[in-house]
């Protein structure tokens, strides 16, 4: 290793959201952490006059695990100070057939069944967080370059694009889904490309959104609208997930044309919908890296998964992610074991792998399902909605294990216990 290396306790490669919650989560351990970002970042005080008709057209749907998570890192309050919309209900319907699902918040006695949040607000957050601890260092415009093979300790020599040099005994991974953190690491990945292209923008409908969240699977794909925070509720984010075909199409339309493409897609549900934005289109691709961990090294988020956005669950996996990883090396830590270990680093991946699979595994069913089936299958696809709909307890179980109220969540992402 180099003795004119900077020498830092942690090192997170990416300063997005799943990063910077990251550095927020360690921070009370008192490590000295470098966070590492190629982008400039943007102020978050550049989000104080926010325009109340101008929206990111990047949208996340908060689960409560990931809203508690905020929380306990003293990022929400700020976030709501901005905005976040929350949504009651959810209506999810089979645009190719008669099936239909309705969740509501009052059928599981909650105020909301999550929140959606423009990503740069959920971002400018943490960032406000994370600059307020002086042993957080940020180094913009730059990124990794090489990485070296553990040493005898464990720990990793990184050279940077502008050359600089640094030691650390554990470097993140939170880069995205093509990260170099995972490249130069020579991890593998399975991967495949969805043949969708995710389509976003911001929408006016007619009517109000209800707070509600209205999906329906058409022939080309999931499209959903999500409620957006305004003193206007009329106000929506697009996600249309279709062929690249289809989405070059209608990236082509007028605004009009397009508008009404939307709204015929979605039955007229909220009356003429009108594009009020710019309109980007995503290519939407499966990743999962073949381990999250090696000795000096873990990846979270994106650069060890992505999934297809139907269900809304990316950056809440993620948020998961940082969660149960701060547990872990936090206790380990306090126990002063290092955090170069594998063996630290395995009791993560054991916590998140299986259930980052199980969950693409299952947005895979569910994209396969409400694809372009023979009428045989779309019968019993909506009949199977219909039953479903009809069966409250079950139907309450999956919504509250989406919301993340259920399961093992980690010590971060749960709720306070509630005293009487």
């Amino acid at each position: 290793m180099s003795e004119t290396a900077m020498r830092f306790d942690l090192v997170i490669s990416g300063a997005g959201m799943v990063g910077l919650a990251l550095a927020a989560a360690l921070a009370p351990t008192g490590l000295r952490i470098l966070l590492l970002e190629q982008q400039a970042l943007e102020q978050s005080g550049a989000l104080d006059a926010l325009p109340s008709d101008r929206f990111d057209v990047r949208v996340s749907a908060l689960t409560k695990a990931s809203s508690q998570l905020l929380d306990s890192l003293g990022a929400w309050s700020i976030i709501e100070g901005l905005r976040a919309a929350a949504y009651t209900d959810m209506h999810v319907w089979d645009g190719m057939g008669r099936g239909e699902i309705h969740f509501s918040a009052d059928e599981l006695h909650e105020p909301c069944l999550g929140h959606i949040v423009e990503n740069r607000i959920i971002h400018a957050a943490l960032l406000k967080v994370v600059q307020q601890y002086a042993q957080i260092e940020i180094m913009q415009g730059v990124g990794l370059s090489a990485l070296s093979a553990p040493d005898a300790a464990g720990g990793r020599q990184i050279t940077l694009t502008n050359s600089d040099i640094i030691h650390t005994p554990l470097l993140i991974g939170a880069d995205g889904a093509l990260s170099k953190t995972r490249q130069l690491s020579g991890i593998g990945a399975t991967e495949w490309d969805y043949g969708h292209h995710a389509l976003v923008t911001t929408l006016i409908s007619e009517q109000s959104h209800q707070h509600t969240c209205w999906q329906v699977f058409t022939e080309d794909g999931p499209l959903a609208l999500l409620p957006l925070a305004s003193t206007s509720p009329h106000y929506l984010s697009l996600v249309w997930s279709t062929s690249p075909a289809h989405a070059r199409s209608l990236q082509a339309l007028s605004d009009e044309a397009l508008g009404q493409a939307i709204t015929h897609a979605v039955g007229g549900r909220l009356g003429d919908i009108r594009v009020a934005d710019r309109v980007m289109a995503l290519n939407l691709r499966q990743r999962h890296a073949h381990q999250y961990v090696d000795t000096g090294l873990a990846l979270i988020g994106d650069a060890a998964h992505t999934i297809h956005p139907l269900a809304g669950q990316g950056v809440n996996l993620g948020f998961l992610d940082v969660a149960s990883l701060a547990d872990v090396l936090t206790q380990a830590h306090q126990a002063g074991e290092s955090l170069s270990s594998l063996a630290v680093l395995r009791r993560f991946q054991r916590q998140r792998r299986a259930e980052n699979i199980k969950m693409a595994a299952t947005m895979e069913v569910f994209r396969r399902l409400f694809g372009h089936r023979p009428a045989p299958i779309r019968l019993l696809r909506s009949l199977g909605m219909k039953g479903l709909d009809q069966l409250a307890p079950v139907k309450n179980h999956l919504v509250a294990m989406a919301m993340g109220t259920k399961g093992d969540l980690p010590p971060l992402c749960r709720a306070p216990i509630r005293v009487f």
